[in-house]
């Protein structure tokens, strides 16, 4: 059996490696950016887990935060590894109440408790060894202790502890109680472990049976009928066509629907107005874009703590929304140091990312050219319930700012204080503070109820196709209360799962 696996992310580098394991299985994988096969070549950026890559592996995108708001970057990874290659190295699962919200939805398989083997699978935890963690998977996950923390950060453990948020040791672990702690963190001695470092080692990359194919764009699949036939890419100028028996949509929650939509499955009425013939009238395509929307302080520091060699994040705070119906839907977190509006002047921040956000935004292609880039308006806030979650967020972070220790380190600098200290000005203020937490999910979604209700069935079969599969964010009938990059590893343990036919 021959798999293509287009994409070289989260997800497509972890099904690549499983499926590959076997000698009954021949793997392709295919990725439109740069693979760099050691670390000997791997650039700085790709290696330094203190901060995120945000220009040198990425696909440029752009997006609007709230309606007439200005413009941002929207950075995904373009590289083997993905966005695993360039994030900030947040190892969080999520809650059991996410996962088990897609199996009420008749997602039976996608329980917490039928994909915690997976996330134990996934992880070599380095901190905990007991019936939550796992120990021999190829993903490093540690938490910075106490000595570690930077002072931005070990002041604000210390504020949230003294306002009343409880001490956790692990956010993973749903025994324990849900407050401040390190994060769990995929990175060792300040080096990102990617999913091409953690996976696709050079054991894994001499494998007969594996091929990586790089700096390959994927223009569109070639579907008989629905039938897949081959992919059709670009590589260095010259169209090439990579045929299978099967392929596995790995391009993440903004690449894969545009693949989709290019090859004839989408929206009927989208499909129209790009001038592409349909195969499948499948509506969810692309239809709608489910993220996690951000807010922020940001201060001036009153001593030298703005320091760019620390790590941007360390550690979390969780509490429960007043207005949301999931508990601990919120998490605050300490920005060590931000380069404010592009300028090299270091500032420290207090962030916030609403968990479970009810409004979603679009996802729009502009022509069939699978080198334009769409137009990616989040639309946050556009839910009253989510504007009052992001209006506590705010007022709960100026608590926390408000503590002694936080007020001797820094200033509010935007929001000033005159607007901090009165509610109606914060909510005014909102949609100048607000972005993302760069979690693109729900594209491509899956469904128990077929074609009205969703793109893909439970085991990541493209319905109304043959040998298509898609396997990353992009299937997530609803989006995670935390990072979404452990669960779209997660998800690629499961498909390969599926496809192995390791899963009953």
């Amino acid at each position: 059996m021959h798999t293509l696996v287009v994409g070289a992310g989260s997800a497509g580098a972890v099904i690549a490696t499983r499926l590959s394991e076997s000698p009954a299985h021949r793997v392709t994988l295919v990725e439109a950016g740069p693979d760099y096969t050691s670390v000997a070549e791997m650039p700085a950026d790709l290696r330094d887990g203190r901060k995120n890559s945000m220009r040198a592996h990425d696909w440029g995108y752009r997006f609007r935060a709230v309606p007439k708001s200005d413009v941002w970057a929207f950075p995904r990874g373009r590289v083997v590894g993905g966005s695993s290659a360039v994030n900030t190295c947040i190892a969080l699962r999520g809650h059991p109440y996410d996962f088990d919200e897609w199996a009420s939805r008749g997602l039976s398989e996608w329980s917490f408790e039928r994909c915690l083997p997976a996330f134990k699978r996934l992880e070599r935890d380095l901190d905990f060894d007991d019936e939550w963690h796992g120990q021999g998977g190829p993903l490093p996950v540690r938490r910075h202790p106490t000595s570690e923390l930077g002072t931005w950060q070990a002041e604000f453990v210390e504020a949230a502890k003294r306002v009343g948020y409880p001490e956790t040791v692990d956010h993973n672990n749903p025994e324990l109680p849900c407050g401040v702690g390190p994060h769990a963190m995929n990175k060792i001695g300040g080096e990102r472990i990617s999913v091409a470092r953690a996976y696709l080692s050079a054991e894994v990359r001499r494998r007969p049976n594996l091929r990586i194919v790089a700096d390959t764009h994927a223009c569109r699949l070639d579907l008989e009928a629905g039938r897949f036939r081959a992919l059709e890419a670009r590589a260095f100028g010259r169209d090439v066509r990579i045929e299978a028996d099967r392929v596995v949509l790995s391009l993440g929650a903004i690449g894969t629907p545009g693949l989709l939509l290019r090859s004839g499955v989408g929206p009927a009425a989208e499909l129209r107005r790009l001038g592409i013939e349909r195969v499948v009238d499948s509506p969810t395509v692309g239809a709608r874009l489910l993220d996690h929307p951000g807010v922020a302080i940001l201060f001036t520091p009153r001593k030298d703590i703005a320091n760019p060699e620390q790590p941007v994040i360390q550690v979390m705070a969780r509490y429960s929304s007043r207005g949301g119906a999931h508990p601990f839907d919120i998490q605050l977190q300490p920005g060590s140091w931000l380069p404010l509006f592009g300028l090299q002047l270091p500032v420290v921040a207090l962030m916030a990312n609403i968990g479970k956000p009810k409004a979603a935004g679009t996802l729009r292609f502009q022509s069939a050219d699978p080198f334009d880039k769409p137009l990616i308006d989040a639309s946050f806030l556009r839910d009253p319930t989510d504007r009052a979650m992001a209006l506590e967020a705010m007022e709960r972070l100026w608590e926390i700012a408000r503590q002694p220790n936080m007020k001797r380190l820094a200033l509010p600098l935007y929001p000033d204080r005159s607007t901090l200290d009165r509610p109606a000005r914060i909510d005014a203020f909102l949609d100048r503070v607000t972005g993302s937490g760069y979690h693109p999910s729900g594209t491509v979604p899956m469904t128990a109820d077929g074609l009205a209700a969703g793109a893909v069935d439970g085991r990541g079969h493209l319905l109304g196709t043959e040998g298509v599969f898609v396997a990353d964010a992009s299937i997530m009938p609803t989006i995670p209360s935390a990072n979404t990059n452990l669960s779209t590893i997660m998800i690629g343990e499961r498909i390969a799962e599926f496809l192995e036919g390791r899963s009953g």
